[in-house]
């Protein structure tokens, strides 16, 4: 065991405390407009979509790292370490655990002292610089569809909360799941609440966004390119390998779970967007007539 790596046991106590902050954070985002479910949701399916190379080509928080390089929050050294992560991302076809937690733990450190509203607003800027241009058409496709059969369509991912909520409504999707920053007064302190929303932590996420807005996760969907999230396309009726890694294809050969690839055009084209959705979409007509309420906290 590498020295001061936690252990197993604390792992998993992080990852407890991760899901459930990224849960509340979720649902009280979702809620803070007050407006009621509209008429014909689907109260009980939803779908969760992971982000990096799902429905975003490359890692989001390597996007906007790069887009705080260009204002000065950081060096041309740091930006670097930052490529050369992304680059094996991307050519290895795998998350490499420790280049996650590095990467992502200085990300976060990079905003500490900070307001949210500071990093939100520059977020605004970053996504239409370089993020806009780098969403797969194909998830989002099945993303929407989805929607239009009245399940709430949620992200998941290790990005920061509040960057994944932010492309979540540039989305025009229900809400985010994301790894919460610890703040004080609106400002960050550079600390994690528990965990990186990664792994193990995806899954205890979902499962209490399930528990607080009653879904039934036989009924949801789940998608992601990576056999990290295992553990979240394990807790969902419905798993699809999305632009899988090698290990993730594998998997899902296995198991019997869907595949689509939308990292060219031909792929793309020959999306089965019927057969993911199934039978669990249909049956949100049966609940079109019932009287829709949002739980308030």
């Amino acid at each position: 065991m590498r020295l001061g790596r936690p252990s197993p046991r604390e792992l998993a106590e992080r990852a407890q405390i991760a899901g459930e902050a990224s849960a509340e954070a979720a649902v009280q985002a979702a809620h803070a407009t007050a407006e009621p479910l509209a008429p014909g949701t689907d109260l009980t399916a939803a779908a969760f979509f992971d982000v990096d190379n799902t429905i975003m080509q490359g890692a989001s928080v390597y996007h906007f790292v790069r887009g705080l390089a260009a204002r000065n929050f950081f060096t041309t050294g740091d930006l670097v370490r930052f490529a050369a992560r992304q680059l094996k991302f991307r050519v290895g076809g795998a998350e490499d655990m420790d280049d996650v937690h590095n990467s992502r733990e200085e990300a976060l450190s990079f905003v500490a002292g900070r307001t949210v509203a500071e990093i939100v607003a520059l977020g605004e800027d970053i996504y239409d610089e370089s993020m806009a241009d780098k969403i797969y058409a194909g998830t989002l496709a099945l993303a929407r569809r989805h929607l239009e059969a009245g399940q709430r369509v949620w992200l998941v991912t290790a990005t920061p909360v509040e960057l994944a909520s932010l492309i979540a409504r540039r989305l025009e999707l229900t809400g985010a799941l994301g790894t919460v920053a610890e703040t004080e007064d609106g400002v960050y302190t550079g600390r994690l609440v528990g965990e990186l929303l990664h792994g193990p932590a995806k899954a205890a996420a979902v499962r209490a966004l399930a528990a607080s807005e009653g879904l039934d996760l036989r009924r949801c969907t789940a998608y992601s390119d990576s056999a990290n999230d295992v553990p979240m396309l394990s807790v969902v009726g419905t798993a699809v390998a999305v632009n899988p890694d090698g290990a993730l294809r594998d998997i899902a050969r296995r198991r019997g779970w869907q595949i689509r690839d939308f990292r060219t055009a031909r792929k793309a084209a020959r999306i089965g967007v019927p057969s993911v959705l199934g039978a669990g979409a249909l049956a949100g007509a049966v609940v079109g007539g019932l009287a829709v309420r949002r739980k308030l906290r």
